[in-house]
């Protein structure tokens, strides 16, 4: 808080209401340090909103002014003194008058040699410049209308304020622009002076009591000259605030003010003078929006008015001096360590770290680690120790060394279940201790935690046997823990000793048996644990043993099975599945097997199989009255007719029998189903509908007895009819047909055998191998071409006898290819 300076400052502090302590949760836009004997200390904000300092200085200083480059300063006090000094240099300009001194302005560009200049403001205007052989001479710019109350210069332009207004100077034409006269002539000038400031190079911000005026200084039309200046101010804006103005600078597009604040004691009901303020403020149209505001503890504050103030600026490196009569405070923008500085101090660690993360390279004072370690304590501080476990991951990084110095501070607070799932597992790797601390602790009160880490942690993170070990004690003391055992198989797994971790799984019969034992190969160990893993998953265990015959041979796995005939057949029967042929020399055992425990693949299995004994399994079969398997396997054998009489007399089904002598395709067999049917209406029926197209009809219908009632009797000589004439309709179109095709053969072979034959000197007679053609074209010849491209010469072809006057072909003929007529004959 504010140190104590009066009765006013602690009725101050004792009205500070909510609204302010609720703006000092506000970041702040600028920092403050004071500039006294030569020390330099930096301002605290209190909750209210104050500055706090507490030297003291003898000091009274009126104005100060620095050049565009802030390499020299210029300085006026109460007892008429003026310095013009560079900062950085040994220059100095040192002169004191006859009367006090209020206002003194730099030109921007002091620092080149052609401009050194500056202004002073009394009851005069006078500029100062150097001349030849450095001598400094002065001339009035302006007098006669009161004191000189500020004065402002940006580049070619003068602004200053006396008790009439404001006037604008144009150095290089050397003619005033301008005069904006002062609103509110009430308020003595002397005691609330003018406060200028440029925003550019023509934008002058006059502000005077509380009023604000943004002025431009444009170009004037060279057609309204006439006896003007070339220049003319326009006002664009023009605003009210609440305080007095001391002092205006512009901050990119908004303006930092100094403000007099008077206020009212509401014990006393007495008026007192209260910190000044400095706002930054965005200036509307017609209005102004407050962007922050702070309330800083000058030496003397008490006793200054809105005269003792005054606000001085640096645009290039963004500084704001504020000028009192005992006091000069340097305000500066906060640069992000100070935003950084501001976020720890109000505990929002996550703001900061990601502020620092996004500045790395731009932040001088702090360091992302130390960011990261501070909102890792204060997490733990406030017990959310899951969040402080997860943003380890993220701060400590790869550094070893501060992961396990935080492991041990979470163990010290008995958090280490917190921290364990971020861990790293890979880069870096922490001590084996550190992973088998966070192991023990779960094993003393979480084992389904502990499995979870088993599996997700890497085996070479700790020393197995040390757990191994810590879980065989555990299981002392609960030997039908599921977890534990399942547990210390992969335990055992880690460690290679897949015999062991095979034996748990099993008892446990757990799923990732058959994934231990394909990933490690381990079919040597299971030999004689395959009826365990029948009993535990039959499917997936013969899928296993079929896809690796080569390590575990089907003889063994048979033998195996021997005392357990269930699971031998679903092997045997995936087995036939899978190949009919690899299992035959078992084909004779599965017709038992499928007979005792799978019936309906027993039909399938004889008929696709070409390994079967059929007289074994006709015993079988009808040892079991197994009608269909029986029936199949007479026909198989031969007997058809017995096959058919089980159909016709055990299962009495005409269609099955029909459908039976169909498929063998013998007379006789029709002539017995006939007999066994003619006194059977029923049959009659099913032979009627279905004979047709197999035997003649008449047959059946000269057999049946007179008087015999036969169920659907015109409907079923109704579908013979109507076979009758489909089959003669079938009959018309297939000839039909063949005579279309015939013919349409006929004429292409007629074709083909009108076509011309090429015959060329290439060619050779087939009998006596010379050219066909003559070598001389004028000497007559006799050629003879048939229809399979062979050709002769006339003369080398037999003469044709009176028996058989046509000519073949004689290769053809010698090779039985049929004989071929001459398709050709050329004569010249």
């Amino acid at each position: 808080m504010a140190e104590a300076e009066g009765q006013e400052t602690e009725s101050l502090e004792e009205s500070t209401d909510e609204s302010e302590e609720e703006e000092s949760e506000e970041e702040p836009k600028l920092k403050y340090e004071r500039l006294s004997n030569g020390v330099t200390e930096i301002l605290q904000k209190d909750a209210a909103g104050c500055m706090t300092v507490h030297d003291k200085s003898p000091v009274k200083i009126n104005q100060i002014s620095l050049d565009e480059s802030g390499e020299h300063m210029g300085v006026c006090s109460e007892d008429g003194k003026v310095q013009v000094f560079g900062l950085y240099s040994g220059e100095e300009f040192h002169e004191t008058f006859d009367c006090p001194i209020k206002i003194i302005a730099v030109n921007p560009h002091f620092v080149r040699t052609s401009c050194k200049q500056f202004v002073t403001g009394g009851k005069k205007l006078l500029l100062f410049e150097r001349s030849w052989m450095s001598r400094w001479k002065s001339c009035v710019l302006h007098e006669g209308e009161g004191n000189i109350r500020s004065v402002k210069w940006r580049g070619h332009l003068i602004a200053w304020a006396n008790n009439m207004g404001v006037k604008i100077f144009d150095v290089t034409s050397k003619q005033r622009i301008t005069n904006v006269p002062r609103d509110d002539i009430s308020l003595r000038p002397d005691m609330y002076p003018c406060s200028l400031c440029w925003k550019d190079s023509v934008t002058l911000i006059i502000g005077w009591g509380t009023s604000v005026k943004i002025c431009s200084v444009k170009e004037r039309h060279a057609s309204e000259m006439r006896d003007l200046p070339s220049r003319y101010v326009e006002i664009v804006s023009q605003f009210e605030t609440e305080f007095y103005i001391s002092g205006l600078a512009p901050l990119c597009d908004q303006l930092v003010v100094l403000s007099y604040v008077k206020e009212v004691s509401e014990k006393t009901e007495r008026e007192y003078r209260a910190r000044p303020r400095l706002d930054i403020i965005q200036p509307l149209p017609e209005t102004c929006e407050e962007i922050s505001s702070d309330a800083l503890t000058v030496r003397g504050f008490q006793e200054n008015e809105c005269r003792d103030y005054h606000l001085e600026y640096s645009e290039g490196e963004s500084l704001f001096y504020i000028v009192s009569p005992r006091d000069i405070v340097v305000a500066k923008e906060r640069d992000q360590d100070d935003h950084i500085d501001w976020l720890l101090e109000k505990k929002k660690y996550e703001e900061a770290l990601m502020a620092a993360e996004i500045s790395q390279k731009n932040i001088k004072r702090h360091k992302i680690l130390d960011i990261g370690l501070a909102y890792i304590n204060h997490l733990v501080e406030k017990g959310e120790y899951d969040i402080a476990a997860r943003k380890c991951q993220k701060i400590l990084g790869k550094n070893a060394a501060l992961w396990e110095y935080e492991v041990y501070k979470f163990k010290e607070i008995g958090q280490l279940k917190a921290i364990s799932p971020y861990l790293p597992r890979g880069d870096p790797v922490l001590k084996p201790l550190i992973y088998e601390m966070i192991l023990h602790e779960f094993l003393e009160s979480d084992y389904e935690g502990f499995a979870t880490l088993i599996r997700e942690w890497p085996g070479d993170l700790y020393n197995n046997s040390v757990i191994v070990q810590a879980v065989r004690d555990h299981l002392k003391k609960d030997s039908q823990n599921r977890t534990l055992l399942k547990t210390l198989a992969e335990l055992y797994t880690y460690d290679k000793n897949y015999g062991n971790a095979l034996e748990i799984y099993l008892t446990l019969r757990h799923k990732d048996v058959f994934q231990l034992i394909h990933k490690h190969n381990l079919f040597s160990s299971i030999k004689d644990k395959i009826v365990l893993l029948m009993d535990f998953d039959s499917e997936k265990a013969v899928d296993m043993l079929l896809d690796n015959e080569d390590k575990i041979s089907i003889k063994k796995v048979v033998e195996e099975l021997e005392d357990r005939p269930e699971l031998q057949h679903v092997y045997l029967h995936k087995l036939f599945k899978r190949d009919h042929h690899k299992g035959q020399r078992y084909h004779e055992k599965q017709i038992s097997l499928y007979a005792e425990y799978d019936r309906p693949n027993l039909l399938p299995f004889l008929r696709d199989s070409t390994h079967c004994p059929l007289e074994k399994a006709l015993e079988i079969c009808q040892q079991r009255n197994f009608v269909e398997e029986t029936i199949y396997l007479l026909s198989r054998m031969g007997n058809s007719r017995s096959a058919l009489k089980m159909i016709t007399e055990e299962l009495h089904d005409v269609d099955k029998a029909i459908e039976f002598a169909k498929e063998q395709d013998d007379g006789e067999l029709w002539e017995d189903l006939i007999l066994y049917s003619i006194d059977k209406p029923p049959f009659i029926t099913g032979l009627l509908n279905n004979i047709g197209t197999h035997v003649d009809p008449i047959l059946l219908i000269h057999r049946i007895k007179e008087g015999m009632e036969i169920p659907n009797l015109r409907d079923s000589l109704v579908k013979i009819l109507q076979d009758y004439n489909l089959q003669i309709l079938l009959r018309e179109g297939c000839k039909k047909i063949l005579v279309a095709d015939s013919l349409s053969l006929l004429k292409r072979m007629h074709r083909t055998q009108m076509k011309g034959v090429l015959v060329d000197e290439e060619n050779i007679c087939e009998s006596c191998l010379s050219p066909i053609l003559p070598s001389d074209a004028a000497k007559p010849f006799s050629v003879v071409a048939f229809h399979c491209r062979h050709m002769f010469h006339k003369e080398c072809l037999p003469v044709p006898s009176m028996n058989s006057p046509a000519q073949f072909c004689n290769i053809c003929s010698a090779k039985h290819r049929g004989p071929g007529s001459a398709i050709l004959e050329l004569k010249k």
